[in-house]
C-alpha cells in the first residue's frame, strides 16, 4: 500500500472507516494519549484543525497505549477526556499498535516511508493531498513549530 486511501481504520466510537472521508486532504495523523506529558498538545491540534479545515485539512488522532500504558481508557472515556478537557472536534480512531508484531498496517506503511519505530506518544505523520505521507515529526514536535506550520502551508 502507498496511498492513504488505501487504509481503512474504524472511528473510536464507530466501525465507520476514518479515513474514507480524507481523500484529497492534507492530513496530520498524531498517535495520542490521554494521560500522557504531552497530552496538551491536544489543544494546539485542535485549534490548527479549527483554523485550516477550511482549507481541507484535518487531524487524526490515533490513540495507542503502547508507550506507558497511557491509553488505558476505553472508547468512551477517550472519547470523554479529549472533548471535556481539549474540546476535541478532529476525528479519533479505534485504539492501534504502533509497533511491534500487531502494529496497524497503516504504522506499517508510515515507517516504511520514514523508517524507524514509533517513539513515543504524539509522533505526527503529514499527508498530502495525494495520500502520500511527506514528512515525520518526532513527539517533542509541537502543533505550533513553525517548521510544521511551515510544511502543512506548503502542503495546503
Amino acid at each position: 500500500m502507498s496511498n492513504l486511501n488505501d487504509f481503512s481504520i474504524a472511528g473510536l466510537i464507530s466501525d465507520k472507516n476514518v479515513i474514507a472521508g480524507l481523500s484529497g486532504k492534507v492530513v496530520l495523523a498524531v498517535n495520542v494519549a490521554s494521560k500522557c506529558g504531552l497530552t496538551p498538545h491536544y489543544k494546539g491540534l485542535q485549534k490548527l484543525y479549527e483554523e485550516l479545515q477550511a482549507e481541507g485539512f484535518v487531524v487524526v488522532g490515533i490513540p495507542c497505549n503502547q508507550f506507558g500504558a497511557q491509553e488505558p481508557g476505553t472508547p468512551e472515556a477517550i472519547a470523554d477526556f479529549c472533548e471535556v478537557n481539549y474540546g476535541v472536534t478532529f476525528p479519533i480512531t479505534e485504539k492501534v499498535e504502533v509497533n511491534g508484531d500487531d502494529k496497524h498496517p497503516i504504522y506499517d506503511w508510515f515507517t516504511t516511508v520514514f523508517p524507524g519505530d514509533i517513539e513515543w506518544n504524539f509522533e505526527k505523520f503529514l499527508i498530502n493531498r495525494d495520500g502520500e505521507v511527506i514528512h515525520r515529526y518526532p513527539p517533542q514536535t509541537t502543533p505550533e513549530d513553525p517548521d510544521l506550520l511551515q510544511d502543512i502551508s506548503e502542503a495546503l
